[in-house]
């Protein structure tokens, strides 16, 4: 990390906003390195802005965490996109993190089936996804390949998601939790307003020995239910008790105004030893414009520009933000521009 660094006193933890920030961190005594988002207004706006049925807005907003906290771990220029794909009635999330910190989210579902779903209590997030996969991108930009991992989506939540996909891809002990909470306060006229707020934690096992480094696999205890190691062997006591103390995080934790993300890693680990990171910041931030609109519309066959033509003009609306770009069919002449 090449952040300047901020020691945590043991006696006096440091205090800054809580709100859309991403705090990298070190245990250093147990070879652990993590990642503390919390997120305010920069949820809130993408929660709020879609108005999603409760348990889609709550699907969502843990994509969203997952993507700041695995995304903001590139070291480069570039964008990292989580998307599902399932038959659930919810059939597609995407969120979309560009690099240092924009992030835009939407998701499709259909509403018959949600609502059904709602109705009949199988609204968890594991049941709303159903079987399918979740796919992982890292865009280092046109000049560069893109890197893609995949995990299957099969009735589990985003938390189980990820981490069967360390376990699998990247054989990094890894703990993930995610929490998502509408926040009520009094507004003008005695009425409430609801807002959103976001959290989570990402802790994971990075020794720097190479005699602990070489595991073949993962322990079983490092797995999601239902996943099993293919090695079984006795597990580092470091990452034992770096992830029982991740265990131990409440979702208030994670989403508490009131409580800062220093003052949570130091509750965590104040007994080792912690030290933070300068915190950075995230904002919910379209890239579509005008142009890049524009763009993609002439890289299309004429015939299909012509079939978009409602009322004399075609209207786009982007998924991601609700902007809606209308243009003249005149407007867009023939060429081979790709969409930004």
């Amino acid at each position: 990390m090449n952040n300047p660094q901020l020691d945590i006193p043991v006696r006096a933890p440091a205090q800054t906003s809580v709100d859309d920030t991403i705090l990298p961190f070190e245990v250093s005594a147990l070879d652990l390195r993590g990642r503390i988002v919390r997120l305010g207004p920069a949820v809130d706006a993408i929660l709020s802005g879609h108005d999603y049925p409760l348990p889609i807005a709550k699907l969502l907003g843990e994509a969203i965490v997952l993507t700041v906290m695995l995304g903001s771990a590139l070291k480069f220029e570039g964008r990292f996109i989580l998307q599902t794909q399932s038959d659930g009635p919810v059939s597609m999330l995407v969120v979309d993190f560009t690099s240092p910190g924009n992030v835009r989210a939407c998701a499709r579902f259909d509403d018959d089936r949600v609502a059904a779903a709602i109705a009949a209590g199988d609204d968890k997030r594991g049941q709303l996804l159903g079987r399918g996969h979740l796919a992982m991108t890292i865009d280092q930009g046109p000049d560069m390949s893109r890197y893609q991992g995949l995990v299957p989506l099969e009735g589990k939540d985003l938390e189980q998601a990820a981490h069967e996909y360390f376990l699998r891809s990247e054989q990094i002990p890894t703990r993930v939790r995610l929490a998502v909470a509408e926040e009520f306060r009094g507004g003008e006229n005695g009425g409430a307003r609801r807002r959103w707020r976001a959290g989570g934690i990402l802790l994971q096992f990075l020794p720097k020995s190479p005699e602990r480094a070489r595991q073949a696999d993962l322990h079983p205890g490092d797995a999601p239910p239902g996943a099993e190691a293919s090695v079984q062997h006795e597990e580092d006591d470091a990452w034992v008790e770096g992830r029982s103390l991740v265990e131990t995080v409440d979702d208030i934790e994670l989403i508490d105004p009131a409580l800062s993300s220093e003052r949570l890693a130091y509750r965590l680990f104040h007994e080792r030893g912690v030290r933070v990171f300068r915190p950075a910041p995230v904002q919910a931030q379209c890239s579509c414009s005008r142009q890049s609109v524009e763009n993609m519309l002439q890289s299309f066959p004429q015939e299909d520009r012509d079939d978009m033509v409602e009322d004399g003009k075609i209207t786009v609306t982007c998924e991601f933000c609700s902007s809606t770009y209308v243009f003249e069919p005149a407007e867009i002449a023939p060429g081979d521009s790709a969409a930004s």
